[in-house]
């Protein structure tokens, strides 16, 4: 594998609530490298939008980063003063939102929305900006861009808004796109769509892509490879055909069973057991092992130790399992 563009090293991020503290993202490690496409995936609420907020570092209150390093082209995100990391975000690493209308300024055409992140981080003109503007639009293939631009975004359907939102996130050619659930709220026809434009872009723009999601399917198709979150942790990570073909945690077993697929049937379709824990009371050892149907006898005692493989490592005690191990 080539030089990695980023790289995660113990992230640790917390939630001081009045319930007590959430341990949303503890002790994640991952890297990617340039030009690959990697996916973060695990069940809602596992903490796989702190994990990007994080390295973002747009993480508030009463979230706070309070361990590991995170770093980019050799830099540390994570000691970098706020200005330098400001110039960062939307310039060479960009990030794409599920919500469009969440993250887009109802009182500004949407021209104007590129054009201004367009400014902020090449120190352009604004009709220098705006030309770069229309030239991102006509990127991400919205019908009659020249019309679009002096849009709000009211007046575009939520296909159309996602287009604008990825458009201004490689206004400025990222090496980084982080791309948290961009698909969530279409439907799938505009889903596919949205998503075989992202393909396109990064190839025409030699970009990496973080890819969070729940959706496997999209998974198989998009990524090269593929870390697995649960509760906080870090899982499983392989490559992506390593992971379909024969996952070696419980947990991306699970996942898979519960994935319809055109070579599946229904009867075939299988729920995990059980609700996700609470991050501020998770339960000891393997976090996934009150649900987990091949646990043992110490899965509840130890927390298991990542073990590197081949193809990338899971953190599970049947790859340790010996003699004196016993069916919990």
């Amino acid at each position: 594998m080539s030089a990695a563009l980023l790289e995660v090293d113990g992230l640790t991020t917390h939630l001081f609530t009045d319930m007590g503290v959430v341990r949303a993202v503890d002790g994640i490690s991952l890297r990617i490298a340039a030009g690959e496409a990697v996916a973060l995936v695990g069940e809602s609420g596992c903490g796989k939008s702190m994990t990007a907020s994080s390295i973002m570092r747009l993480v508030r209150p009463p979230g706070r980063i309070i361990a590991g390093a995170v770093r980019f082209e050799g830099r540390d995100l994570m000691t970098i003063t706020e200005p330098a990391m400001r110039a960062l975000r939307g310039g060479k690493i960009a990030m794409i939102f599920q919500d469009p209308m969440t993250f887009l300024n109802p009182l500004m055409r949407v021209g104007d929305q590129i054009a201004e992140a367009v400014m902020l981080h090449q120190g352009l003109s604004r009709r220098a900006a705006w030309t770069i503007a229309l030239d991102a639009l006509k990127l991400v293939r919205i019908p009659a861009p020249d019309s679009v631009i002096a849009y709000y975004p009211h007046q575009l359907s939520g296909g159309m808004r996602q287009r604008v939102l990825i458009a201004m996130a490689i206004s400025s050619r990222p090496a980084l796109l982080i791309a948290d659930e961009p698909t969530t709220a279409l439907d799938v026809t505009v889903q596919a769509q949205i998503m075989r434009l992202l393909r396109d872009i990064r190839a025409e723009l030699g970009s990496a892509m973080l890819l969070i999601t729940h959706d496997l399917s999209l998974v198989a198709e998009y990524c090269d490879r593929v870390y697995v979150m649960y509760a906080g942790r870090l899982v499983e990570e392989a490559d992506v055909f390593s992971i379909f073909r024969a996952p070696d945690h419980p947990y991306t077993r699970a996942l898979l069973r519960s994935t319809l697929g055109p070579d599946r049937k229904v009867v075939d379709f299988a729920s995990i057991d059980g609700q996700p824990p609470s991050l501020i009371t998770p339960p000891s050892g393997c976090r996934f092992h009150p649900r987990c149907p091949e646990r043992i006898s110490r899965c509840a005692e130890e927390t298991p130790p990542w073990q590197a493989t081949a193809r990338g490592g899971a953190a599970c005690w049947l790859l340790h399992r010996d003699a004196n191990d016993r069916p919990a």
